[in-house]
C-alpha cells in the first residue's frame, strides 16, 4: 500500500482486525489498510474514516486499487500513458514519469474561467484525470474502471426536534475533534474568527490539557480584516495565539503559488492561507481547520436570494421574467442593468450556478477566440453542473444548493487550497466538520433546520451556542476574502497590465487579445471592477508559463519520484 493522509478509526479497526486473527507487525494506521483489504476487500474504503489517497496492490489478482477519502480532502492524479497507469498525489510526479501530455485540455479551461478550479474527474492536461472524492479505481490487466464507493445521501430522514438534532450534532463535532487531535506532533488550530474555525477551537479546549495554538490572519483593509474576532475567540479559550497580517507585498509569493497548485487555480485566498501556514510551521506540524461547515449546514450567502432578487420576484408583472430573458441579450456589454436582467430572467437552480460564475456565456463568447471555442465541441461547464444537480432534484432548492457545493466548490477549491498550501510548509491540516459521522448525519437533516427563518448554519450555531463569544455567533459573514481590488489599484495596478498585455501572452491562442486589452483598460480606468477575471487570466498565463512553456526542471524531477 502506498498512502498519503491519516485514518482516525484505525484503532478500533486494528482490534477488530485483531479479533478475526490478524497479525500486526507496525504501529501505525497504514498497514490497517492491508488487513482490512485482506478482510473485506473492496469495501475497505466504505470503512475508513478518515482523509487519504490511497493505491493498494494485490499481488494474488495482479489488480491496484486507488482511492480518494468522501469529501476530497486529499488529491489523487492519474493518467494512462501505453499500457501503464500512472498515479500521484501531485501533476508534477507524472510530468517527471513522462507520462502526461501537456496540451491544454479545452474543457477544463472553460470550467477554470467559469468556476474559478478545473473539475472534480479531470484536470488542465489532456487525457490526466483527478480521481472523484468518494470514488476508487480499478486497474486489472490493463483495464481502468472507476466507480464511486460512497456518495453523499440524497434523502433527508432526521425527524427529531431542533433540539435533539443541536445536542446530537454538538456529541459527533466533540468526538470528531477529539479523534483529529490524536498526535504525537505538536498540534494547532487555524483560526478566523468566524463560527467554523471557533467551534472547532473551543471542542479542542475542552479535550487538551494545555493552551490550543490558534493562528490568525489579517489585512490593513478593515472590510477584509477579521482579526478582532479571531482576538475574542483566543482571549475566550486562552489560546498561544500568533497572528501576521498580509500586505501588497505578498504577492512576491505568487510563484510559489502557482507551482504548488500544479493546475491554474484562482482562489486568491490561497495567498493568506500561504502565509498563515507558513506561521503555523514554526510552531506546530498539525493543525485544525473549520472547513466543511458552510457546505453540510447553509453557509453562504448565495444560499439566500439577494433582496433586489426579491423585490423583482415580487413585482406584479406578468410577464416579467420573460421580459428580462428578452431584453438582456440586447443590452451592450458592461451596460449597467444587464448582469441583473439575466440572472433574474433564469429559474432557481441557475440563479445558483449563476451566482459563482466568474466568466459568463455571453463574455467568453468575446473572450475565445474561435479556435478555441470550436475545440470546445459544444461542451458547457455550466451544463456538468447542471447535470450534478439533477440527483437532488426531490431535495429542497437549500439542500440542492449544499449538496452540490459540497461535491463541487468544497474539494476542488476549499480543501484543494488549504491541502496545497499547508503541504507547501509542512503542515498537516485536519478537518473535523468532515469528519464522517458529521457528514452523514448532517445529509439526513432537513434543510429548514440548516436556514431557519434567514438564519443561516442554525442548528450548528445551536449545537455550539453555550460554547462561544457574544458576537461570533450571528455576526455578518466575511469569508476568506483578498483585498485584491485596494491593491490591484494601488502598487500592484500595473501587474494586469505588464502580464496580459506582453506579446508572449497575445500570441497564446486561447484569447482575444482585443477583449483582454478592453477589461485591462476598463479595470484600470475605474470604470469596471474587474478584478476576479483578471486575476484569473492572470494565474492562467504565469502557470502556462510554468507547466507549458518550461519542462520540469531535473531536480524538480528528482524529488517528485522520491516523493510520489
Amino acid at each position: 500500500v502506498v498512502f498519503n493522509g491519516e485514518i482516525y478509526n484505525y484503532r478500533e479497526l486494528r482490534a477488530d482486525l485483531e479479533g478475526r486473527g490478524h497479525h500486526f507487525r507496525t504501529a501505525g494506521d497504514t498497514e490497517t489498510i492491508v488487513h482490512a483489504y485482506e478482510e473485506w476487500g473492496e469495501q475497505v474504503f466504505s470503512r475508513l474514516r478518515g482523509m487519504f489517497g490511497i493505491a493498494l496492490w494485490d499481488r494474488r489478482t495482479r489488480t491496484l486499487l486507488l482511492a480518494r477519502d468522501r469529501a476530497g480532502i486529499k488529491p489523487l492524479y492519474y493518467t494512462q500513458h501505453g499500457d501503464r497507469l500512472y498515479f500521484g498525489s501531485e501533476l508534477k510526479s507524472l510530468l517527471a514519469a513522462g507520462a502526461v501530455d501537456t496540451s491544454v485540455d479545452a474543457e477544463s479551461l472553460d470550467h477554470y474561467l467559469t468556476f474559478l478550479y478545473t473539475p472534480r474527474d479531470r484536470s488542465i492536461f489532456k487525457g490526466t484525470s483527478k480521481l472523484p472524492p468518494g470514488h476508487m479505481l480499478r486497474w486489472r490487466h490493463g483495464r481502468l474502471d472507476v466507480r464511486a464507493y460512497w456518495e453523499i445521501g440524497a434523502r433527508e430522514t432526521f425527524r427529531g426536534s431542533s433540539e435533539e438534532a443541536a445536542e446530537h450534532l454538538r456529541f459527533l463535532l466533540a468526538d470528531a475533534v477529539r479523534s483529529h487531535m490524536v498526535s504525537d506532533v505538536p498540534l494547532g488550530a487555524f483560526l478566523s474568527g468566524g463560527v467554523d474555525s471557533s467551534a472547532v477551537v473551543a471542542l479542542m479546549s475542552e479535550s487538551s490539557g494545555r493552551p490550543v495554538k490558534t493562528f490568525s490572519i489579517g489585512f490593513d483593509e478593515p472590510q477584509y480584516d477579521e482579526l478582532e474576532h479571531a482576538r475574542a475567540v483566543a482571549r475566550r479559550f486562552g489560546t498561544e495565539h500568533h497572528e501576521f497580517v498580509v500586505r501588497p507585498d505578498a504577492l512576491g509569493i505568487l510563484d510559489a503559488l502557482i507551482d504548488h497548485f500544479d493546475e491554474p487555480f484562482a482562489d486568491s485566498s490561497a495567498i493568506p492561507t500561504w502565509y498563515v501556514s507558513g506561521m503555523a510551521r514554526q510552531h506546530v506540524t498539525v493543525v485544525l481547520s473549520g472547513d466543511g461547515g458552510d457546505e453540510l449546514f447553509g453557509g453562504y450567502d448565495r444560499y439566500l436570494p439577494h433582496p433586489r432578487v426579491l423585490r423583482f420576484d415580487r413585482l406584479p408583472l406578468p410577464g416579467r421574467y420573460r421580459l428580462a430573458s428578452t431584453l438582456w441579450p440586447w443590452m451592450p456589454h458592461g451596460m449597467q442593468g444587464k448582469n441583473f436582467l439575466r440572472h433574474v430572467s433564469l429559474d432557481p437552480d441557475d440563479r445558483f450556478i449563476d451566482s459563482v460564475v466568474l466568466f459568463r456565456d455571453d463574455e467568453k463568447a468575446a473572450l475565445y477566440t474561435a479556435e478555441f471555442r470550436a475545440s470546445l465541441r459544444g461542451s458547457s461547464a455550466r451544463a456538468v453542473l447542471q447535470q450534478q444537480l439533477e440527483r437532488f432534484s426531490r431535495l429542497p432548492a437549500h439542500s440542492r444548493m449544499m449538496r452540490l457545493d459540497f461535491e463541487t466548490y468544497l474539494p476542488e477549491d476549499v480543501l484543494t487550497k488549504v491541502d496545497r498550501m499547508s503541504m507547501a510548509h509542512s503542515i498537516e491540516s485536519r478537518v473535523p466538520l468532515l469528519d464522517n459521522h458529521v457528514i452523514e448525519f448532517a445529509a439526513t437533516l432537513p434543510s429548514s433546520l440548516k436556514i431557519h427563518n434567514g438564519r443561516r448554519k442554525h442548528v450548528l450555531k445551536e449545537a455550539v451556542a453555550d460554547l462561544l463569544p457574544p458576537g461570533i455567533l450571528d455576526r455578518r459573514k466575511q469569508g476568506f476574502g483578498v483585498p485584491l481590488d485596494v491593491w490591484f489599484r494601488g502598487r500592484l495596478r500595473d501587474l494586469f497590465a505588464d502580464v496580459l498585455s506582453s506579446a508572449r501572452t497575445r500570441q497564446r491562442g486561447y484569447f482575444r487579445p482585443a477583449f483582454v486589452e478592453r477589461i485591462v483598460q476598463e479595470h484600470l480606468s475605474g470604470r469596471r471592477d474587474h478584478t476576479l477575471r483578471l486575476w484569473q487570466l492572470l494565474v492562467f498565463e504565469l502557470w502556462h508559463r510554468r507547466y507549458v512553456d518550461s519542462p520540469v526542471s531535473p531536480a524538480a524531477q528528482e524529488e517528485a519520484v522520491r516523493t510520489s
